[in-house]
């Protein structure tokens, strides 16, 4: 890649940086752009939905993420839609997109430099799922990320861990990516299987990983059989247990989510996202959700949902 000069210097992933070195708990949030197939009143309501979201978001004590073709769907490319937008309106230094691999190499080089000159602090590099075909341009995530830190020190880089995979080949490959790395995100998990994630935990502690890690909570809307059965073709879903807790014990949504995120802190976690918000709700959502949590609602602000620009 060229020399590129950062206009925003030293500053460009400070805040993020040492946010993510302090203890105290951050509760994050995994976006996705609008749909590209969308047209006229639904792709603008859509686009709005996003603007209050990410704009009222990153106003407060949280980092926004935003997905690069989640699950197989054909997104908005997200960088594109945050600096045309946005504008100045939003805290750039709280917002972090996805990249995954499934897009040409010199796409993803030229996506990283335009990051860097729109201010954003940094990107969660992916491998991207499998389900839709679409080939990698290389075989691993970590060896995007190796080109990037070499051409931009100052990016901040976040990875990924599965922890419903074996625990030590987890932490294993994060501590071989450590020089690649500032951050990273786990697959998202659920208080109704949290051995494993717990043996992960432990696992990292015992082989010294100094890594920041987000773990991940899904929202789960409902216990909707058939939207159950699409989302476990892409993560571990505990249909029967959500079932149970909506249908014969009248939970909500936002308990369910908080239960997750509670059983995670009492294992030791202190970095949170939450995955599948109601774009136009996201705020609402995740404040209700951080206080049932116990944990510091990061939105103090109004909910977000006006329908005005």
């Amino acid at each position: 890649m060229p020399e590129f000069i950062d206009p925003h210097g030293a500053r460009r992933g400070r805040r993020l940086k040492e946010r993510l070195a302090d203890a105290t708990p951050l509760i994050a949030v995994e976006l996705r752009p609008p749909r590209r197939d969308l047209e006229g009143v639904r792709a603008m309501d859509a686009w709005i939905d996003v603007y209050h979201s990410v704009v009222g978001l990153s106003a407060a004590d949280t980092v926004v993420f935003l997905t690069d073709n989640a699950v197989g769907a054909a997104e908005e490319e997200n960088l594109n839609h945050l600096v045309t937008n946005l504008g100045g309106d939003a805290v750039r230094e709280r917002i972090v997109p996805f990249l995954t691999l499934k897009h040409p190499l010199d796409y993803c080089l030229w996506f990283a430099e335009r990051a860097r000159g729109a201010g954003f602090p940094g990107l969660v590099v992916l491998g991207g799922d499998r389900h839709d075909g679409i080939p990698r341009c290389l075989p691993h995530a970590w060896e995007l990320r190796a080109r990037l830190r070499k051409s931009d020190p100052g990016c901040l880089l976040g990875g990924w861990a599965n922890p419903y995979r074996d625990a030590g080949e987890q932490v294993e490959f994060l501590l071989g990516q450590a020089e690649g790395l500032d951050f990273a995100l786990t697959q998202v998990v659920s208080h109704y299987d949290i051995r494993p994630v717990e043996a992960f935990l432990n696992e990292a502690a015992r082989r010294g990983l100094d890594l920041p890690i987000f773990a991940g909570a899904f929202f789960y809307r409902s216990a909707n059989p058939r939207t159950l059965g699409t989302l476990s073709r892409y993560i571990p879903v505990p249909a029967a247990e959500l079932e149970s807790d909506f249908v014969a014990r009248g939970k909500s949504a936002e308990e369910i989510a908080a239960e997750t995120l509670r059983a995670l802190g009492a294992i030791g976690f202190t970095r949170f996202y939450v995955s599948n918000l109601e774009t136009g709700l996201a705020t609402k959502r995740l404040s209700s959700i951080a206080s049932l949590a116990g944990l510091p609602p990061p939105v103090p602000g109004p909910a977000n949902g006006s329908r005005r620009l």
